[in-house]
């Protein structure tokens, strides 16, 4: 891209979105670059601001005229994997939050809210007190900020029981890379006008997931085919009383027991949210800091005395579990707090922790609100463990097995310490099958710290690919890493889908290594 190029798109996009919307000025460039990976940051070449679907369309197509790269974000909070950093430097960052941000509508009859990418997850459940408070939503322990379509379309999760927030959404409005507007289930019957038009005959868009045709949802999810414009997210009745339980357990190796008694709460559906399972390190860093590092440079994972001087400070275990009952009161959820006390505390070794005491403690009140649908900060304290601001998420999965489970938290633990990091890692564990969101922190000011960061990255791929498990979310830096993993055919069709929806390849390329 030419930089005649460039100022001829820039001048094509002012003239349809107005001067204002667009902005190359250095400050912001190097704003939008910034990421806490270990490569780096990549500053865009401009970043521009469209306000509806026409306006993102009319960008669109004035990309493939002038064969200018794309990369859109929603609220640029996509914290350990690239925030709203674009995986290469000079594309244009198409900042869909700052204007597109309302809430198109929210049918509290049907339980759903229709929302432009800009809405936050604080934004949602905002409007939803304001209403009175009758409906909650999944968030994420992640920035408030964040934006739920933006976090649905890159499988991102909360805890409860509409923790899959890609799977609880419902009809989508999407500006494919050729131009064109797309509507999916429902949402795609043909009221007649153009294919943008008035949507207001379409009663089932939001709530019926299965119309005619091809799920073609699915296509939008970590790709880069298309930019979705309007999702519908489907919201649960908020109950009038959520009581949390947490178990401490004091060994490393209590994994393989604590996954053992998750399992059949989840598959009985007894337990409604997902189980937290916590290591000490994912607790403590969101308050805390290394008390080692200074001592031995950042070079050593914190010892193991250490860690037990900071459990007992902050009242964790090695790992910690949490999870939550809803019901119509306190009293009323007593009798399944009671058996599910006497299932983890049968061996002997958890300690329980009440509802109350756990109000007290900050690394578990974030699970709490969690839980309740309550947009949080208390993680965000991860990013200060070590000095630098460094911070990448690898994040596999494993069946609910517990000798398995130990076998991959013996084997990350050990490649973390190898590369002189800190074992830090929560799993969230369903009926079969646990997400483990681990927390590689390192000071990205210091080039052999980052360098230590991207092998451990690179070697926890390897040794977890060899035992036939991959990530769910990838980081920028490792798209095309981790795409280089799949069958040749996966590759082969995701780009033909590639050329089909986006001939010019003008949208993101290279995001999740395709294109």
């Amino acid at each position: 891209m030419t930089s005649g190029t460039l100022d001829a798109f820039l001048s094509e996009v002012g003239s349809a979105l107005g001067a204002d919307n667009v902005n190359t000025s250095g400050d912001t460039l190097t704003r939008y670059g910034e990421n806490t990976m270990p490569g780096g940051d990549r500053p865009p070449a401009a970043v521009v601001y469209p306000g509806s679907t026409a306006e993102v369309q009319a960008v669109v197509r004035a990309a493939n005229a002038h064969k200018v790269p794309l990369f859109p974000v929603s609220t640029g909070n996509n914290m350990g994997l690239g925030t709203r950093s674009a995986p290469a430097a000079g594309m244009v960052v198409v900042d869909l939050g700052k204007r597109m941000n309302r809430i198109l509508e929210v049918d509290e009859r049907m339980g759903y809210a229709a929302v432009e990418p800009g809405v936050s997850f604080q934004m949602m459940a905002d409007e939803l007190k304001r209403r009175g408070g009758q409906w909650m939503i999944s968030t994420t322990s992640g920035p408030p900020e964040g934006g739920m379509i933006g976090n649905a379309l890159d499988k991102g999760a909360g805890y409860g029981p509409y923790f899959d927030h890609f799977g609880f959404s419902c009809g989508m409005e999407i500006v494919l890379g050729n131009g064109e507007i797309i509507r999916t289930g429902d949402g795609s019957i043909d009221l007649g006008g153009s294919a943008g038009g008035g949507t207001d005959g379409l009663v089932n868009w939001h709530v019926s997931k299965y119309a005619f045709g091809p799920i073609l949802d699915g296509l939008f999810a970590q790709s880069n085919f298309g930019i979705v414009t309007r999702m519908g997210i489907w919201m649960l009745p908020r109950p009038p009383a959520i009581r949390s339980f947490h178990f401490a357990f004091p060994d490393d190796a209590d994994l393989e027991e604590i996954v053992e008694l998750c399992r059949p709460l989840k598959l009985s559906n007894f337990v409604p949210t997902l189980f937290r399972v916590s290591n000490d390190l994912y607790l403590i860093g969101n308050e805390d800091t290394h008390p080692e590092y200074a001592a031995t440079g950042g070079k050593a994972s914190i010892s193991d005395g250490a860690r037990k001087e900071l459990q007992k400070k902050h009242g964790v275990g090695a790992w910690t579990v949490s999870g939550a009952f809803y019901g119509p009161s306190m009293e009323a959820v007593e009798p399944q707090i009671e058996r599910v006390r006497a299932h983890f505390t049968g061996s002997g070794k958890a300690t329980y922790i009440d509802h109350q005491e756990a109000l007290e403690r900050v690394p578990l009140k974030c699970a709490i609100d969690s839980f309740s649908g309550v947009p949080t900060t208390a993680e965000l304290g991860l990013l200060k463990w070590r000095p630098g601001g460094g911070n990448a998420w690898f994040t596999p999965g494993t069946p609910m097995d517990g000798k398995m489970a130990n076998e991959f938290q013996a084997l990350g633990r050990s490649i973390f310490e190898k590369n002189g990091l800190d074992y830090t890692v929560m799993n969230v564990c369903g009926p079969r099958f646990a997400r483990g969101l681990h927390v590689i922190s390192f000071n990205r000011e210091d080039p052999e710290e980052s360098a230590r960061a991207d092998a451990c990255y690179r070697e926890l791929s390897e040794a977890f690919l060899a035992r036939g498990v991959s990530v769910g979310r990838a980081p920028i830096d490792w798209y095309d890493f981790h795409m280089g993993k799949v069958m040749p055919a996966f590759r082969e069709a995701c780009d033909a889908i590639k050329t089909a929806l986006d001939p010019n390849g003008i949208l993101a390329p290279g995001k999740y290594g395709i294109g």
